[in-house]
C-alpha cells in the first residue's frame, strides 16, 4: 500500500505525484490553495516518504501500483485528475497511458517522455546524502551543517533534509531509499519503451504540459513524442520558474491548474 494524505472534502478529485527526493506533503500548500474547488490526494511514491521500499526502480510497476491504489480508493467513483512533477510526471504519464480509465485530465510538470538530462546533479545529491554519517547527527541542524559544503544551496538542502526522520530507537534515518535510488538513476532518467505503455500507446484526454522558464527538462525536441502520446496537449511555461515550478512560483502554478481543471468542469 502507498501512503496517501487527502486534503479537502468538496469538488472534483485531483492526485499529486511528487518528484525524486519528494513526498506527497510537498504539495500541501498547492492542495490548500485549490480548496474548496478540488479535493486532493497527496501520494508518497514507493521508496519515498512513508510508503514502502521496493527491490527495483520501474515506472511501469510504480504506475500500476498507483493505479491499484486509486482503483480501490480515491478513483473508485470514476476517473480523477492527475498532476505529476518530474519523476512523478513520468509516473503520471505512464499511469494515463496504461490505465486511461482512471485519468480524466493530466498535468505533467517540467518533465518529458524522454531521457532526462541532469542525472549528474542527482548523482551528486544522492552521494552527498549517503555520505552523511548519521551516527554523528544529534539534531537536524547537525545534518544541515554537515551538508552545507557539498550542497550550498539552502533551498535545495532544506528540501532534501525533509527526508531525514528521527528513528524509533534514537538517532536519525532517511525516509528515502537512497541506495536503490542511486543504483536506479539510469531507469529514473529514462522513459519506458512504447511496447510497455498500453494498447495504442496514446492518451486522448486533455493534457497540460507545464515547463519552468529556467529549466531544461522540457525541450523542443521532446514535443513530437509528447504530442504523439498525448495529442491533446497544451503547453504552458511559467516565467521565472526553474525545475521546482510549484514551490518557486506557487501562485502562477495554482492559477494554471485552476484554469485547466475548471475548463474540464465547465465541459461537464
Amino acid at each position: 500500500m502507498l501512503h496517501t494524505t487527502e486534503i479537502g472534502s468538496t469538488g472534483e478529485r485531483v492526485v499529486f505525484l511528487h518528484g525524486l527526493f519528494g513526498q506527497g506533503r510537498n504539495f500541501v500548500p498547492i492542495a490548500r490553495a485549490l480548496e474548496p474547488d478540488l479535493r486532493s490526494l497527496l501520494v508518497d511514491l514507493p521508496n519515498h516518504g512513508r510508503s514502502g521500499w521496493t527491490d527495483s526502480v520501474d515506472y511501469v510497476a510504480v504506475a500500476d501500483a498507483v493505479a491499484a491504489d486509486l482503483r480501490d480508493g480515491f478513483a473508485a467513483a470514476g476517473p480523477v485528475h492527475v498532476v505529476g512533477h518530474s519523476m512523478g510526471g513520468k509516473v503520471a504519464m505512464v499511469l494515463a497511458l496504461r490505465h486511461p480509465e482512471l485519468v480524466d485530465r493530466l498535468v505533467v510538470v517540467d518533465i518529458s517522455p524522454a531521457d532526462s538530462a541532469g542525472a549528474g546533479e542527482f548523482e551528486h545529491l544522492l552521494d552527498s546524502l549517503a555520505a552523511l554519517d548519521l551516527t554523528s547527527v544529534v539534531r537536524r541542524a547537525d545534518a544541515d551543517r554537515a551538508l552545507t559544503a557539498p550542497i550550498p544551496d539552502d533551498r535545495v538542502r532544506g528540501f532534501l533534509l525533509q527526508n531525514l526522520r528521527a528513528s524509533d530507537g534514537g538517532g536519525f534515518a532517511w525516509r528515502a531509499n537512497l541506495a536503490l535510488l542511486r543504483a536506479g538513476l539510469p531507469s529514473i532518467a529514462a522513459f519506458p519503451d512504447t511496447d510497455r505503455l498500453g494498447d495504442g500507446a496514446g492518451f486522448d484526454h486533455p493534457v497540460l504540459w507545464v515547463a519552468g522558464e529556467r529549466s531544461s527538462y522540457v525541450r523542443p525536441e521532446h514535443e513530437p513524442t509528447m504530442r504523439r502520446l498525448f495529442p491533446r496537449t497544451t503547453q504552458v511555461t511559467i516565467k521565472g520558474a526553474g525545475h521546482w515550478v510549484h514551490s518557486e512560483r506557487p501562485d502562477a502554478f495554482v492559477s494554471a491548474l485552476r484554469v485547466f481543471l475548471r475548463a474540464g468542469q465547465s465541459q461537464g
